[in-house]
């Protein structure tokens, strides 16, 4: 079978997209973006900022065009957004134009990935681990509808995800 040409990560904050995600593209020989790196680069502040000035909204709209943009390049392991998922036309990209892997951990391994990090504005509350089992509620079926293969990153280190992901699609 030939190697895949586009492979989608997508799954909850703390999923490990970013680090799977370079570790696979290495494997494969292929190009690694992350569509919140991508975002930030463009816009030249941070997602926090883009949250404070335009709103969840404001960044869900820039989401969707850079998602768009970039579901469209060939030889890349593209990293989404946690929330990527939401916006139906999001899904529909991904799954269409390409090979989308859903990071599964649970809303407790996110807590412990992410509880330190400040530069995460949807979990900056009296109750971030609650508010992550929210997302992860609201968000889960959305992650299944859209994935090809499910893999789970719960306790498992990058390079042992990755060579799963790796057997799964090729």
């Amino acid at each position: 079978m030939a190697k895949p040409n586009r492979i989608f990560l997508i799954g909850p904050m703390g999923a490990g997209k970013t680090t799977i995600g370079r570790n696979l593209a290495n494997q494969l020989g292929l190009t690694f973006t992350d569509s919140d790196q991508e975002i930030q680069k463009r816009t030249g502040v941070d997602i926090p900022t883009i949250f404070e000035y335009e709103g969840e909204q404001g960044f869900r709209d820039r989401e969707q065009a850079v998602i768009d943009e970039l579901t469209q390049r060939d030889h890349v392991v593209l990293a989404t957004g946690g929330g990527a998922v939401v916006r139906p036309l999001n899904r529909q990209n991904l799954s269409a134009r390409g090979i989308v892997v859903y990071l599964q951990c649970s809303p407790e391994q996110q807590y412990e990935r992410t509880y330190r990090d400040k530069k995460r504005p949807l979990i900056q509350t009296e109750d971030p681990l609650g508010r992550l089992r929210e997302l992860m509620a609201e968000r889960e079926p959305l992650y299944r509808e859209a994935a090809d293969y499910t893999v789970s990153t719960e306790g498992r280190s990058a390079s042992t995800v990755a060579r799963d992901i790796l057997e799964q699609v090729s």
